[in-house]
């Protein structure tokens, strides 16, 4: 079984940031792209921020400059590193990751994390 748990969500003043975690584990092969991912009440999900394994980045309009998506591939861990929240940015966020488990080469599953509730309001 694969598991991505999220930490790192809270309440935030404007103008504040957060770092966000997502950790995979289990009967993991290999992890291709890795991102971000929020849903606001009332909203569709929606792209935050993706990180593919060689490092490549991609973001949403509405984040570019101020949120920064990472991973430490050895630790199968991907971060997004939030400056200057807005209360738009209020939402679940979610992590998401294409893996390969053990025994399933050439096969890639999409795995979710349980969301973390990001909050920005003063």
């Amino acid at each position: 079984q694969v598991q991505l748990v999220e930490s790192g969500g809270g309440l935030v003043q404007p103008g504040g940031s957060l770092r966000l975690s997502c950790a995979a584990s289990g009967s993991i092969f290999s992890i291709n792209a890795m991102g971000w991912y929020r849903q606001a009440p009332g909203k569709q999900r929606e792209l935050v921020a993706t990180i593919r394994s060689g490092g490549s980045t991609n973001y949403a309009d509405s984040v570019k400059g101020r949120f920064t998506i990472s991973r430490d591939n050895a630790k199968d861990t991907v971060y997004l590193q939030m400056n200057s929240l807005k209360p738009e940015d209020t939402a679940v966020y979610y992590c998401g990751a294409d893996i390969t488990p053990r025994g399933r080469s050439g096969s890639s599953f999409r795995y979710w994390g349980q969301g973390t509730q990001v909050t920005v309001s003063s």
